[in-house]
C-alpha cells in the first residue's frame, strides 16, 4: 500500500503512463485465470470425446460459478478488509478478517461437496445435461466437485496475496497451476486416455499447486500474521467483510442465472431443433469462454484505472477523471472491435481451435459467434462504465449498469424470444440486451459528466497546521447527531487550554494528502443514500487512509481534542488517550436540530436517525465495531444536562485523571 503522501502521484503522473503500470498486470493475471476455463474445452474437443464433452463442462461450469462467487465473496471482502486496515495502520485487526474467511470458505466448501453429490443429476439436468452429456457431465463434475474446497481456498487466498502487496506471487501462482494444466491435459487425456475424467485431474492437479503455494505465501506475509486467534470467528469483523465482498459475490452469481437461464432455453429449443439439444449446449459454453477472454482484457485496463480515477475524484481533479475515463473507453472500444472483426469474420478459425466437428455443429457455432457476440464491442463498454462507476464512488449507477444488461434485459429476452424464433432467439437476446444496456449506460453517463461539470474545481483554502501542544492526554469524541458534541469539545479544549479539531481536521487531511476539503468532510454525510455500500469505494478508502494518518500525526504533537472520525479507534493503540462518547434523548436532540439547521419538527427527527446510522456505518467500516457502546469508551454522558454543564463533567473527569 502505498503511502498517503506517495498516493498525489495519482493526481499529478502522466495517465497514460499510470494506467500501463497498473493495467498490465491486472490484464495478465485475469487472462492466466482464465485459460483454466478455457484449456480443458481446447484439448477435450480436439479428442475423441468431441462436443460432448465440451457440453458436459459447459454445464459443469457454471455450477462451479457459485463456488468461485462464494470464494471470491470472502477473499475479495477480506483484500479489501486488508487494505483498509493497511491505511489506517492496524496491523491487528486485518488478521481475523482473513482467517474468519478461510474458515467460512471451508465450511461452504464442505456444505458443496455434500450437497453436490447428494443432488447431483438434479444439478445437471437443471444446467441442461441430456441423456448423451449426463453420463460424461456426472464423471467429469465427480472429480472437480470432490476437490472444491481445493478450488475455494486456493481463490479466496489469492485476492489476499495481492492486496498484501504480492500482485506477482498471487500472479504466479495461478500461472503456475495454468501451466501443469496445460501439460497435464493432453497427457491424461490422449496418452494415458481417460477421457474427459483426465481433463478433470489436470485442472485439479494445477488447483492443488496453485493453493500449496499460496499456503507457503501465507507463512511469510508482509502485513499480516495468521495466528489460533485468527480463526475464531468475530462476526463484528466477518460482517464487514462480506459487506466488502457482497458486489463480487453479485456479479459472479449474475454469471450463474444468466448460465442457467441460457442452457435451459437452449436445450430446451436445440432438442426441438435439427442441433438436438447438446450442440448449443456445447457451442455457447465455448463461446462464453472465448468472450471472458475479450472481457478479462477489458476488466484489467479499468481495474488498472480505479486507483486513478478514485484519486482524482476525490481529490476534484475533474479533468484527470475525464481523461482517464477517456483512454480507458478509447482502449475497451478497439479490444471491443479487434474480437468483433475476428468472431465475424473468422469463427470457423476460433471454433476450429476446440475440436473439428459435424457439418451441423459447425453451423450453430458459426451462427452462435455471428449473432450472440455480434455487439461485444457494447459487452465490454457497458462492463467497463460498471467498474468506473464504482471507482468513482457510484455504487448505485454501478449496479444498474451491470445487472441491467445481464438480469434485466437478457434473462427475460432469452426465455420470450425462443418462443417466436426457436432456439435461435436464444442468440438474439444477447445483441438485443447490449443494445438497451448500453442505452441505459450512456444515460447514466450523461447524468455523471453533466453533475461533474457543474462541481467547483477546489478552492485553495488558507494553510491549516497541525498545532504544537504540551504532552498530555488526547480526548476523542464521539457523539449522536444534536447532541451538542462539536460545541461542547470546542469548550473542553478552551478550558483546557488545548488544540481543537474538528473541520480543522478535514482541511489538514485533504492538505496532506491532495484530496478535496468538502469530498473528506462529508464522508459521513447524511445524504448519502447508499451511504453502507459509498464507503467501499476507491476515493473514499482514500480519504479514510489520509484522516487515519493525520490523526496520528494529531496524536503525536501532543495534547488536544479531537471530534469524530472515529479517533478513538484509530488512535486507540495510543496511551494517553480518553474516549468520549456524548448522547441524549431523541427530544432534545431534535430540538437542537431544529435550532441550529431549521429544519422542521418531522425532519429533525428524521436527519437525527440518518446521521446517526451513517456514523455508525462508518464507524464500523474503519473499526469493525459497534459505534456508541459503551464498552468503547471511557466516559459517556448525556448532554441533556447542558453543553456548558457537559463540558465541566468532562473537564472535572479529566482533572481527576492526572
Amino acid at each position: 500500500m502505498e503511502n498517503q503522501n506517495d498516493n498525489k502521484y495519482l493526481g499529478e503522473g502522466k495517465i497514460s503512463k499510470l494506467l500501463l503500470k497498473f493495467s498490465i498486470p491486472c490484464i495478465l493475471s485475469l487472462l492466466i485465470s482464465s485459460l483454466y476455463n478455457i484449456v480443458d474445452q481446447i484439448f477435450i474437443g480436439n479428442s475423441s470425446i468431441g462436443y460432448l464433452g465440451n457440453a458436459a463442462t459447459g454445464i459443469v461450469f457454471p455450477i462451479t460459478i457459485i463456488s468461485v462467487a462464494f470464494a471470491w465473496c470472502f477473499g475479495d471482502g477480506s483484500a479489501a478488509y486488508l487494505s483498509l486496515c493497511q491505511g489506517r495502520g492496524d496491523t491487528k485487526s486485518a488478521h481475523k478478517a482473513i482467517g474468519n474467511s478461510l474458515v467460512v470458505t471451508f465450511i461452504i466448501s464442505i456444505i458443496f461437496v455434500i450437497l453436490g453429490f447428494i443432488f447431483m443429476d438434479n444439478l445437471l439436468y437443471l444446467f441442461g445435461a441430456s441423456e448423451a452429456s449426463i453420463g460424461l457431465a456426472r464423471a467429469y463434475f465427480t472429480i472437480i466437485l470432490t476437490f472444491i474446497p481445493v478450488y475455494m481456498l486456493a481463490n479466496a487466498m489469492n485476492a489476499v496475496i495481492r492486496a498484501d502487496g504480492s500482485p506477482a506471487f498471487s500472479m504466479a501462482s495461478t500461472l503456475v497451476g495454468a501451466i501443469i494444466n496445460i501439460i497435464l491435459d493432453p497427457i491424461f487425456i490422449f496418452v494415458c486416455k481417460w477421457g474427459i475424467e483426465g481433463a478433470a485431474w489436470a485442472t485439479i492437479i494445477g488447483q492443488c499447486a496453485s493453493l500449496i503455494l499460496s499456503i507457503i505465501y501465507y507463512t511469510r506475509t508482509k502485513t499480516f500474521k495468521l495466528s489460533l486467534e485468527s480463526f475464531k470467528m468475530d462476526f463484528g469483523v466477518f460482517s464487514n467483510v462480506i459487506k466488502l465482498g457482497v458486489s463480487t459475490f453479485i456479479t459472479q452469481m449474475s454469471i450463474v442465472i444468466i448460465s442457467l437461464v441460457c442452457n435451459i432455453m437452449l436445450a430446451k429449443y436445440g432438442a426441438e431443433s435439427v442441433y438436438g439439444a447438446d450442440i448449443p449446449i456445447a457451442v455457447i459454453g465455448i463461446a462464453m469462454k472465448v468472450f471472458t477472454i475479450v472481457i478479462n482484457i477489458v476488466v484489467g485496463i479499468i481495474l488498472g484505472a480505479q486507483p486513478i480515477l478514485g484519486y482524482n475524484y476525490g481529490a476534484k481533479k475533474l479533468d484527470r477523471v475525464k481523461e482517464t475515463f477517456k483512454i480507458v473507453l478509447i482502449s475497451t472500444i478497439i479490444v471491443g472491435l479487434i474480437s468483433t472483426v475476428v468472431f465475424e469474420l473468422f469463427p470457423s478459425f476460433v471454433i476450429g481451435l476446440f475440436g473439428a466437428q459435424d457439418e451441423l455443429y459447425m453451423e450453430f457455432a458459426v451462427l452462435t459467434f455471428r449473432i450472440f457476440l455480434m455487439f461485444v464491442t457494447l459487452t465490454c463498454t457497458i462492463k467497463m462504465c460498471s467498474i468506473f462507476f464504482q471507482a468513482v464512488g457510484k455504487p448505485i449507477n454501478a449496479a444498474i449498469v451491470s445487472l441491467a444488461r445481464d438480469i434485466i434485459f437478457f434473462v427475460p429476452l432469452v426465455i420470450i424470444l425462443p418462443n417466436f424464433m426457436g432456439v435461435k432467439g436464444a442468440l438474439w437476446a444477447a445483441p438485443i440486451a447490449d443494445v438497451i444496456g448500453i442505452i441505459v449506460t450512456i444515460i447514466l453517463l450523461v447524468v455523471f459528466f453533466k453533475s461533474l461539470n457543474k462541481e467547483a474545481l477546489p478552492v485553495k483554502s488558507e494553510k491549516t497546521s497541525i498545532q504544537k501542544s504540551h504532552a498530555g492526554v488526547i480526548i476523542t469524541i464521539a457523539r449522536e447527531h444534536g447532541s451538542q458534541g462539536k460545541e461542547i469539545g470546542k469548550l473542553v479544549a478552551e478550558t483546557l487550554n488545548i488544540p481543537y479539531y474538528y473541520k480543522e481536521l478535514t482541511a489538514i487531511a485533504a492538505e496532506e494528502s491532495g484530496l478535496d476539503k468538502e469530498f473528506v468532510s462529508k464522508l459521513n454525510d447524511n445524504k448519502n443514500k447508499a451511504h453502507d455500500l459509498y464507503l467501499t469505494t476507491s476515493p473514499v478508502s482514500f480519504a479514510i487512509e489520509a484522516q487515519a494518518k493525520v490523526l496520528k500525526k494529531i496524536a503525536k504533537e501532543g495534547s488536544c481534542v479531537i471530534v469524530g472520525r472515529a479517533a478513538d479507534y484509530v488512535l486507540r493503540d495510543n496511551k494517553n488517550i480518553v474516549r468520549i462518547f456524548i448522547y441524549a434523548n431523541e427530544d432534545y436532540r431534535a430540538k437542537n436540530v431544529i435550532k441550529m439547521y431549521g429544519d422542521t419538527e418531522e425532519q429533525a427527527y428524521k436527519n437525527i436517525a440518518k446521521s446517526d446510522k451513517n456514523r455508525a456505518g462508518y464507524y464500523k467500516m474503519v473499526s469493525g465495531q459497534k459505534w456508541g457502546e459503551v464498552k468503547n469508551y471511557d466516559l459517556c454522558i448525556d448532554s441533556s444536562i447542558g453543553k456548558e454543564e457537559t463540558a465541566e463533567v468532562i473537564v472535572d473527569y479529566m482533572n481527576k485523571l492526572k
